[in-house]
Order: structure tokens, then C-alpha cells, then sequence
């Protein structure tokens, strides 16, 4: 599953990215939420909780993490979101005063009808119905790298931008941040594996291969953007860092400050 791990289990992350701001703590992805964390159903699925063998713990919460900074929930003004699956927007009220930045069609299809197995379990209302500050975007403007891209969000400075990666969700979209250092973007699940990118011949382990194709809504969509990515990381003059949502050592890579 994660490529490394030795024994019977693997381990993969769910992480988050915290922004510092002018306009106050932007974060993308809350991942799982303390309601979450005391009480798991019916928020959670219990068919995906058994099948990944979730751990649920409090300090890991984005909410948690970022106390621990010095900062309170107050401080995120702004909340940027991937895609609004179980284990990416289970956080979302537990930042009741930020503003929910998606795209349109995320945000319809978590709301809309769910139909079949995978629709009914990977969104869960019950995660973000108390949200009341949307903010919904269409892509528009000038393109980021070829790709279509938002910017202009509302509140936030130029340097944060949006970029649909349509196939894994109807919605789902990277954040790209200009560091002032080159871009970092955060792929979010348009990739689920370091070797999906970076390297000419795609390589996934066997198990993430199959659980991107279980969750797809649009294969050719999916394998197109990230076959997108994959150029876009392979081009050294483009001072683009990626990093996707899941990957354990791309993880342990980025808070070592080592390559990726």
C-alpha cells in the first residue's frame, strides 16, 4: 500500500497545509475533526473506516495542531478545500468563523444527490451542514501553468490560488501558494503516490492504484491531470514543489525540509 512498510499494515497520512497570511492563518484541508475523533458515527462511514483502518486521535486534529502553535481557531480566517471527502472537510466546524473556499461543483455534488456505494460514503453532511460561509468558484482567469486556475479568491492574497484537478471528485482541486521561493502545491488526491510524479514511468503500489480507481468519478480526467503533474514536475525551470495528500515519506520528506 504505502511502498515502505514492512509488516502486515501500511501507513499513510492525511494532512494538512497551514499558511500564514496578512489577511490571517489560511488553511487547506482540515482532514478529520474533533467530532471526528469523540464520535465517529454516523460522520463517519463505517464500511471506509474498517476498510482503511482509520486511527482517530485528538492531537492530530487540525484544530489541536494548530493550539499547540500558540494560535486558536479564531486566527484561520480561511479555510481552502481539495475536495469535501470524509477524511479531508471532517474538521471544517471546528472553525466556525472561517470561510469555506471550494469549487462549485465540489461542494454540488457532496449536497446533491449521492448515489451508489462510494458517492453515499465518501461525502458526509453531517461534517459540514452547520457550515454557513461558502465561498464558490467556476475557473476562470488567466491559466497556472496550462492548467485552469481561480484567482482572485475572496479575501485572500494573490498568491493563493486554486487549480481544478478534476477525476478523483467532480470538484476536486490543488492549492498552489507562490512562496516568493518558487510554488508549492498541494495536489490533494490527484496523486496518491511520490511515483506517480517526478519520474517519466508512473509506478503505484497495487493497493493505491486500486483504491484511486474504486474512488474515481472520472477516469480519463484523472489520469490526464495527473499525467499534467507529472510533466509539470519533471520541468526543473518551473520552481514548482508538489505534494500530495497521502504519501507517507512525501510527508516525512516536506517536514524535513528534504527534497521531494
Amino acid at each position: 500500500m504505502d511502498g515502505v512498510s514492512k509488516g502486515p499494515l501500511a501507513r499513510l497520512v492525511c494532512h494538512c497545509l497551514l499558511i500564514e497570511t496578512a489577511a490571517g492563518l489560511v488553511l487547506v484541508d482540515t482532514g478529520y475533526g474533533l467530532q471526528d475523533v469523540r464520535q465517529p458515527y454516523p460522520r463517519l462511514s463505517r464500511p471506509f473506516k474498517a476498510l482503511l483502518n482509520i486511527r482517530l486521535r485528538e492531537e492530530e486534529t487540525a484544530i489541536r495542531q494548530i493550539e499547540a502553535l500558540g494560535y486558536s481557531a479564531r486566527d484561520v480566517r480561511h479555510i481552502l478545500i481539495t475536495h469535501l471527502d470524509f477524511d479531508h472537510a471532517g474538521g471544517l466546524e471546528d472553525f466556525p468563523e472561517a470561510a469555506i473556499h471550494v469549487m462549485d461543483a465540489e461542494l454540488a455534488a457532496a449536497e446533491g444527490p449521492r448515489r451508489g456505494f462510494v458517492a453515499r460514503n465518501r461525502y458526509r453532511p453531517m461534517q459540514f451542514d452547520d457550515v454557513r460561509t461558502w465561498r464558490r468558484y467556476q475557473a476562470a482567469g488567466e491559466r497556472w501553468f496550462g492548467f485552469d486556475a481561480v484567482r482572485q479568491l475572496d479575501g485572500l492574497p494573490p498568491e493563493i490560488l486554486m487549480i481544478p484537478l478534476v477525476g478523483h471528485t467532480f470538484g476536486h482541486a490543488g492549492i498552489a501558494i507562490d512562496t516568493g521561493g518558487g510554488w508549492l502545491l498541494h495536489a490533494g488526491d490527484a496523486y496518491f503516490f511520490r511515483d506517480e510524479v517526478r519520474r517519466p514511468d508512473r509506478r503505484c503500489t497495487p493497493g493505491l492504484a486500486a483504491y484511486q480507481t474504486m474512488m474515481e468519478v472520472d477516469r480519463g480526467a484523472r489520469l490526464g491531470n495527473q499525467a499534467r503533474l507529472r510533466e509539470l514536475s519533471l520541468d526543473t525551470g518551473a520552481g514548482v514543489r508538489m505534494i500530495c495528500a497521502h504519501d507517507r515519506v512525501e510527508f516525512e520528506r516536506c517536514l524535513a525540509g528534504a527534497p521531494l
